[in-house]
């Protein structure tokens, strides 16, 4: 077997470099409690309540059913008509984080593989559900298995899981692709058994590989859940190079001409146009999907995504 230990860091991952993302946690909340406009999900999984000593969601006109000793007599006063008070219970939100390390995330042009991107992830978010008081597991999806670590509210949980997605980053170097269709069958099925109702699933992939069956699993698990996609893109698979230079796997080359600008136009809209169907099939069941590049910080790629979300 290969070993990964002269290999810079870039290239793959280590338990330390993860853990040493905690701190990114702090910039941002999967899930929406009192700062939605930090919140990638908007409040999806919040519910109204008709209570008192809760989180006060809003003032609204009473409707039949609602408590009396919730109107807002001041309101009422005011405005002639009857208003009552909303308060909003924060459920518990227990999340799965599906990261991938099968051999096309192997793969970084210029600064880090999307392997190392996606581990880096997966662990920001594991760090931040945790902070939030939630119940946090993981799927490590790769070529030569899956490994699954159950949802706890646990430190230790969590050190498990990034132990898991080291082994399988190292893996890489050896690992064959595997039969994608029986492989994403099995990891989706291990999913259901995990995910029913009320969960945050996080899904960390270049998304190159996944058929209809896998985008319909993923709009049936968003009916009761919230769902998060993040797409990790390298920037060769955008835009090629103005150069003429070879491209190949382990079986197969091809010369690339990208000094004609037919071509690199062809490459760079093909790319756009695949990433906004993706995008727009999404959009129809409510599920948020973004990109994080191999080429800059996830820390400022993260701080960037929030900035406009807040907007």
């Amino acid at each position: 077997m290969s070993t990964t230990n002269s290999f810079p860091p870039q290239v793959f991952t280590s338990l330390k470099e993860l853990l040493g993302m905690e701190r990114l946690s702090q910039y941002f909340s999967m899930v929406a409690r009192k700062q939605k406009v930090k919140s990638i999900l908007g409040g999806r999984h919040q519910s109204k309540l008709r209570g008192r000593g809760l989180d006060f969601e809003e003032v609204r006109h009473y409707v039949k059913g609602d408590d009396i000793r919730n109107i807002d007599w001041k309101v009422t006063a005011r405005t002639k008509e009857t208003h009552t008070r909303v308060f909003s219970e924060e459920k518990e939100k227990p999340a799965l984080i599906v990261v991938d390390q099968s051999k096309s995330m192997f793969f970084g042009s210029q600064n880090r593989t999307k392997s190392v991107v996606a581990a880096e992830l997966a662990a920001v978010a594991a760090f931040r559900v945790l902070k939030q008081g939630d119940r946090v597991g993981g799927v490590v999806f790769a070529d030569n298995g899956i490994d699954i670590i159950q949802p706890k509210r646990d430190r230790r949980n969590i050190l498990r899981f990034l132990e898991k997605v080291v082994s399988r980053n190292h893996e890489l170097i050896d690992s064959k692709p595997a039969n994608i269709e029986d492989a994403l069958k099995e990891t989706t099925a291990k999913i259901r058994n995990i995910v029913t109702h009320d969960y945050l699933v996080v899904v960390i992939s270049d998304f190159r590989r996944y058929d209809a069956a896998v985008i319909r699993f993923i709009s049936q698990i968003a009916q009761h859940n919230d769902v998060v996609l993040v797409k990790i893109v390298d920037p060769l698979e955008k835009e090629i190079p103005e150069m003429k230079f070879v491209a190949g796997d382990s079986e197969t080359q091809v010369t690339v001409d990208g000094k004609s600008s037919k071509i690199r136009e062809k490459f760079k809209t093909g790319f756009e146009s695949d990433y906004l169907d993706f995008q727009a099939q999404m959009s129809k069941h409510r599920i948020p999907l973004f990109s994080i590049d191999t080429l800059n910080s996830v820390e400022e790629q993260l701080k960037d995504i929030f900035k406009r979300n807040r907007k």
